[in-house]
C-alpha cells in the first residue's frame, strides 16, 4: 500500500512539474514573439501580447538616481508606431528567469539594446504576465536602462 500511495505521489509531483515546464515554455514563446513584433513594428500583433489594462514602466538608471516613467498600451502602441522606417533597432535577450504559478507568471530578461548596430543601453525586462485562456497576456513591464 506504501509504494502504491508512493508512486502516485511521484506521479503527481512529476506531472505538476512537466505542467509548470510547459507554461514556462509558453511565456518564453510569448516573450519571444512580443520582441519578434516589436522589431517588426508591427503595433497590430503586439497589441495581442499586451493586457487591455497594461502598466509600463521604465527606470532610467544614472549614477546615483533612478528616474521612474510609466506608460498603457495606447502610448506605447503610439511611440512604436511613431519610429522611423529608416530607424533599425534590436533589443537583444541575454537569458529567461521564468517563475509560474497558477494564472501569473513573472520574467526577467536581461537585455541589450541597440540601434542602427550600436548599443544604446542595457537592462533588465521585468514582466508580469496573467493566463487567460490558454494565452498569456503582459500586465505590467518595468525595465532598467545603463547607458
Amino acid at each position: 500500500m506504501k509504494r502504491i500511495v508512493t508512486v502516485m505521489i511521484l506521479c503527481f509531483f512529476v506531472g505538476s512539474l512537466y505542467a509548470q515546464k510547459q507554461e514556462k515554455e509558453k511565456v518564453k514563446t510569448t516573450i519571444i514573439q512580443f520582441f519578434e513584433a516589436f522589431h517588426a513594428k508591427d503595433t497590430a500583433q503586439l497589441k495581442t501580447f499586451c493586457h487591455p489594462k497594461m502598466l509600463m514602466q521604465s527606470i532610467a538608471e544614472k549614477s546615483t538616481t533612478a528616474t521612474v516613467t510609466a506608460d498603457g498600451v495606447a502610448s506605447f502602441m503610439k511611440s512604436i508606431a511613431s519610429i522611423p522606417a529608416g530607424m533599425a533597432f534590436k533589443e537583444e535577450l541575454k537569458g529567461f528567469h521564468i517563475q509560474v504559478n497558477g494564472a501569473i507568471a513573472h520574467a526577467w530578461t536581461p537585455y541589450v539594446f541597440s540601434v542602427n548596430g550600436k548599443v544604446s543601453h542595457t537592462g533588465i525586462n521585468a514582466f508580469t504576465f496573467v493566463k487567460n485562456a490558454d494565452t498569456w497576456q503582459i500586465v505590467h513591464l518595468i525595465d532598467t536602462r545603463k547607458k
